[in-house]
């Protein structure tokens, strides 16, 4: 029976996976379906196919009990690069902006660390991980439509970065256009494919929330960024570690984890007595530039100088007038 046929045939007609080879339409389909052809038009394209029974198809990924018959591929890595050790960061569309620096700053530190960081390419953390993990080195995306499909649209540009630095993966073919029940089944190839599943915000309800349910049928780790008790988006993952799941506060806790041996720790640059004044005014807690000016005893012009400064060093950030420390996990 061939794997192709199998998913390009489930797609098309829009049947689950496992119900394909079952159909009374399958037998017919498989009949016409010219797998040369395709696989030329594939490779023309610049994508790749990876059938479950190559050996080298992810052995973590054929391991979970409704494995896809392969994956559609599109990148320059090598598709080995799916075997790697590997973490599932996943959250909120919607997520803080605080949301978004631990997701970013814990991608590109488990990336430094040696560690794949796989996500779905959706907006907020996923779209976070992604970037954090492509400024130390390369990452992969999980689509639930076909691979020639940039969803979201406004992650065009970061899919071409991803794909020239990593990979993007799906077991639907090109032209299959995203669905609502595609992601969910999107979301057992996430998890899957890692040996652990980082949860940073989530809402009661919410996708992540999915992958770590998955990831825990699997046997796999599941993990989560605590967060604010009053936090709509933080019910999720409090939820989670009520349950169990491991805390995170920085990336040395999701490499213990993976059994990963942290890289050696990082001098913070020395700064000026009069730049270190006003970081340690952001340090606990977030404050405009009247507060900072005020904790200091600073004017506000000598502080709005160094904030500026602080800024071009990567030691804090602004958002809507308010700085506060870039979080080092």
């Amino acid at each position: 029976m061939s794997e192709l046929a199998t998913a390009v045939f489930a797609a098309e007609t829009e049947t689950h996976l496992l119900d394909a080879p079952r159909s009374a339409r399958f037998a017919s389909f498989r009949a016409r379906f010219d797998e040369s052809r395709f696989l030329r038009q594939l490779v023309e394209a610049g994508y790749r196919w990876l059938a479950r029974s190559d050996p080298a198809f992810p052995a973590r990924l054929r391991s979970i009990h409704d494995p896809p018959p392969g994956l559609f591929i599109r990148g320059a890595a090598p598709h080995s690069l799916l075997g790697s050790p590997s973490v599932a960061v996943v959250g909120a569309r919607a997520c803080s902006h605080y949301g978004t620096s631990v997701a970013t700053s814990l991608a590109r530190e488990l990336t430094e660390a040696g560690v794949l960081v796989v996500s779905g390419l959706a907006r907020g953390v996923d779209g976070a991980a992604h970037r954090g993990a492509l400024q130390a080195g390369s990452t992969v995306a999980v689509l639930g439509c076909g691979i020639d499909r940039d969803y979201p649209r406004a992650h065009a540009s970061l899919a071409a970065e991803i794909a020239r630095d990593g990979l993007i993966v799906s077991e639907y073919a090109p032209g299959v256009e995203p669905a609502p029940w595609r992601f969910p089944a999107r979301n057992r190839i996430v998890a899957g494919l890692t040996l652990a599943t980082l949860v940073i915000e989530a809402r009661e309800r919410s996708g992540a929330l999915i992958t770590a349910d998955l990831a825990l049928d699997e046997g796999r780790e599941v993990l989560a960024v605590p967060g604010e008790i009053t936090s709509q988006l933080s019910r999720g993952t409090n939820h989670l570690l009520r349950l169990g799941a491991v805390p995170v506060t920085c990336a040395a806790d999701v490499l213990r984890v993976l059994g990963v041996e942290p890289p050696p720790a990082r001098e913070p640059p020395a700064l000026e007595p009069r730049l270190e004044l006003v970081r340690s005014a952001v340090a606990d807690a977030a404050a405009t530039a009247d507060e900072v000016a005020q904790a200091t005893g600073e004017s506000a012009r000598v502080v709005a100088a160094a904030l500026a400064e602080l800024e071009l060093l990567g030691v804090i950030e602004e958002v809507d007038g308010v700085y506060r420390a870039v979080v080092k996990a």
